[in-house]
């Protein structure tokens, strides 16, 4: 295992990223597209908030019922926008943050997932996954 090795080795880049007037069904339909479970939300490529599919099940029927209520989605989907589910205030790691100075931001925050930013700007994203895969690999 590499002491210093930066997080740029690990993260997810490019980033599968919402705007602010996206739709809540536009964020499930890239959830399940790209099997993921975090999307930044960007305003010209500068990290205002994060999404997670977690935050969008709380809206949904999914979670209370084993049918996937599709039409009852949408319509709870069209009465809040991604600006109103998204969590504001995110804590950004730079690519040249250790991957262990990561791994216990997100171990002491209870994360799972951080936006990498260089200058302002979004250039990939790091999550729990990716962490095991790295430590899968050293054995």
């Amino acid at each position: 295992m590499i002491r210093k090795a930066p997080i740029s080795m690990i993260m997810t880049a490019p980033v599968i990223t919402l705007k602010k007037q996206d739709s809540l069904e536009r964020a499930e339909q890239l959830f399940r597209k790209h099997h993921i479970r975090h999307i930044p939300v960007v305003s010209e490529k500068v990290v205002v908030g994060m999404l997670s599919y977690t935050d969008l099940l709380r809206l949904s029927f999914a979670d209370v019922t084993d049918n996937v209520d599709t039409d009852a989605d949408a319509l709870v989907y069209n009465m809040f926008t991604i600006k109103q589910v998204m969590k504001r205030n995110i804590i950004t790691v730079s690519s040249s943050n250790s991957i262990k100075d990561v791994a216990e931001i997100l171990a002491v925050k209870e994360f799972h997932a951080l936006p990498v930013v260089d200058n302002n700007i979004l250039v990939g994203i790091v999550t729990t996954t990716d962490l095991i895969k790295y430590l899968l690999k050293q054995f």
